[in-house]
């Protein structure tokens, strides 16, 4: 991929940027290049004749009858009277990329030199206890709203209403949450929606994060996601960056009403694939969770006198979530206090966090996204009438309503554009185009993507979470891998880089990836509800990406020691809900979700077997689309 000032240079030559601030002609116009200052200048009142007033008046009105014919001519008279001899448009700029460079290449007042990050003299710097919340505190604090984000004033007032800001509140609601659940934007655009703590027995068990009553942590896994970012450079379907193109293809052919009316003036600032400044501060708050939450597992390395190692990849938006995340836990500088390990993320580079780089099965069309047919039909349905009501409101180029119509991808494209315009520049007019209906039918419509292209029902989803397993055993074992023969990066799996008694354990890496985990794992209460239909919502359906894969998601494996079985454990937190681990064949129904460790680790060791990756993700197999063939495993058809 080249770089971000490739990617903005082709942007502009696509869509033609304007970099600055747009300017009104008529306001350049009609204000004066130069200033006027009363104390400098010499006015004098001159003497007018009726013969002047005459000569002024006549050329005057032959002006303003030019300046109309003109106007009507051009079509920038503003919104003209409906009719078969009218033309309308938008201005040339709608839809283009508007790019905002920053920092300068070469700022002329950089003198790095003469402002050290450090000059010495810190005074006093005596360190405290490391905290604790999972072990001290009554309850734990919960992630309930992105506090920078603006929802459009009716849908804020609704959350206001339904949730209020008192935690207490929404645990008190929060059984039949489940089955009914309030209306809430940000909870409302699948994989698009910024993380929170799902509702209290979310995912079947009606526990929270804190350990069980005699039972203590010892060891926390945390696998987590990157945080918001711009749209990738490819989707499966709809795409903002091709909203925009259209606009800005055709901005001579129609002119917007109404609440579309804002297009009128509207260009694409959106990037591409990395962190936006809320994705950043995601990143940043998770560590500093986390470091109040399990503080106090650094005490082992204290005591070993060694310093953690955490994981990510090389993917901009991956390092600097990793990063980000660093300094939250650890503070600035970092430096000293851990080992960031950055894998490779690139076509032929084993990478348990991007498996599919290695796994030609999931790059294949048929396989790795099933999905499209599902997706496509349900837009037909849920988006019928907003696709009808705002078609109403777009005046085509001949002056008639109706006559440029929307198709159902664009409008698709429209509420994309309000998730991904709302975490990159903290709020979007598109939100409020649509009704709480719709915003479910488009959370809905995820589900169904990740479904069907990363999780339960799809035919590579088992096989690229495999490798993520493996070492995941290694370290519940202290064990080396064996035999690297999936994602694993034998390279990497030293004792330097790869740890394996260590009492904390970090990872990043991408939505796909973390559903892929849970899918191999065997999470299956999750796919209780079976495969997803594409003409309905299902009811209380068991699978749902905004709960399992928002930006920032966080999986959270806890090892415990419990007074009550000679036993460690281990619980699975996702988001901050417990997961039921009774799906997995050797763990027993446990109401807190607990699992014995050494039975755990006997059915993901038996996993690991029975997954053949040679075949998943290089044999010669097909599966028929749609509802033909289904899955509720994650595996490719057997041979």
């Amino acid at each position: 991929m080249g770089s971000k000032q490739d990617v903005e240079a082709g942007s502009k030559a696509k869509y033609g940027a304007y970099d600055d601030v747009l300017v009104e002609p008529e306001r350049e116009l009609l204000l004066p290049t130069e200033s006027y200052s009363p104390t400098t200048s010499t006015i004098s009142t001159p003497r007018y004749s009726l013969v002047h007033l005459v000569y002024a008046f006549v050329g005057g009105a032959a002006l303003c009858i030019g300046a109309r014919f003109l106007l009507d001519v051009s079509g920038i008279a503003g919104p003209p009277p409906l009719g078969n001899d009218v033309r309308v448009q938008a201005p040339p700029y709608v839809g283009s990329s508007e790019v905002h460079q920053f920092p300068p290449v070469a700022p002329t007042n950089a003198f790095p030199d003469l402002f050290p990050t450090s000059v010495g003299y810190p005074g006093a710097t005596p360190t405290g206890a490391e905290p604790g919340l999972i072990a001290t505190a009554p309850y734990l604090p919960l992630q309930t709203g992105a506090a920078q984000l603006v929802a459009p004033p009716k849908i804020y007032e609704h959350i206001q209403s339904t949730h209020g800001d008192d935690v207490k509140e929404e645990e008190e609601e929060s059984e039949h949450y489940i089955s009914n659940r309030p209306f809430n934007l940000f909870r409302s655009w699948g994989n698009l929606s910024p993380w929170y703590s799902v509702p209290r027995g979310a995912f079947g068990i009606n526990d929270t994060a804190e350990p069980p009553a005699g039972c203590v942590v010892t060891g926390l896994h945390l696998l987590h996601r990157h945080g918001a970012r711009y749209p990738t450079a490819w989707a499966n379907y709809g795409g903002p960056a091709k909203f925009a193109a259209r606009l800005h293809e055709s901005a001579s052919q129609w002119e917007a009403t109404g609440k579309l009316a804002f297009l009128n003036e509207w260009t694409y600032k959106l990037g591409e694939e990395v962190l936006t400044p809320f994705g950043r501060q995601q990143l940043f708050d998770l560590g500093v969770s986390m470091r109040l939450k399990y503080g106090f597992l650094l005490k082992n390395f204290t005591e070993t006198n060694t310093i953690p190692v955490f994981r990510t990849e090389s993917q901009d938006r991956m390092l600097a979530s990793a990063l980000n995340f660093a300094i939250g836990f650890f503070g600035y500088p970092f430096e000293g206090q851990y080992q960031q390990s950055i894998t490779i993320e690139a076509d032929g580079f084993n990478n348990t966090f991007a498996p599919y780089e290695t796994c030609p099965n999931a790059k294949a069309p048929s396989k790795s996204n099933r999905s499209l047919p599902y997706v496509k039909e349900w837009v037909s349905h849920f988006l019928a009438e907003a696709r009808e009501r705002l078609s109403r409101a777009m005046i085509g180029k001949d002056g008639l309503q109706g006559e440029f119509d929307w198709t159902g991808e664009e409008v698709y494209e429209m509420m994309q554009m309000c998730a991904y315009e709302t975490v990159a520049l903290g709020y979007s007019k598109f939100c409020d185009l649509f009704t709480e209906e719709e915003w479910e039918g488009f959370n809905y419509s995820l589900d169904l993507i990740f479904w069907y292209d990363s999780a339960f029902g799809s035919p590579v989803g088992r096989v690229q979470g495999v490798g993520y397993l493996q070492e995941l055993v290694a370290r519940l074992t202290h064990t080396p891998i064996a035999t690297h023969n999936s994602s694993t990066n034998a390279t990497l799996h030293t004792p330097e880089t790869f740890p394996l008694d260590h009492a904390l354990y970090v990872d990043a890496t991408h939505e796909v990836v973390v559903l892929n985990v849970i899918t191999a794992l065997n999470l299956s209460t999750l796919a209780a509800s079976g495969p997803l239909p594409a003409d309905h919502i299902p009811e209380d359906r068991s699978f749902r990406s905004a709960d399992l894969a928002p930006f920032a998601t966080n999986v959270q494996f806890q090892l415990l020691s419990c007074a009550s079985t000679p036993e460690p454990q281990i619980r699975i937190i996702i988001n901050d809900g417990v997961v039921p681990l009774h799906g997995i064949r050797t763990c027993p129904y446990d109401d807190n979700g607990m699992c014995p460790l050494p039975a755990f680790i006997e059915a993901q060791q038996e996993t690991i077997r029975e997954t053949d990756w040679a075949w998943g993700c290089h044999g010669d197999w097909e599966v028929p689309p749609g509802s033909a063939w289904n899955s509720t495993t994650g595996d490719a058809p057997q041979a």
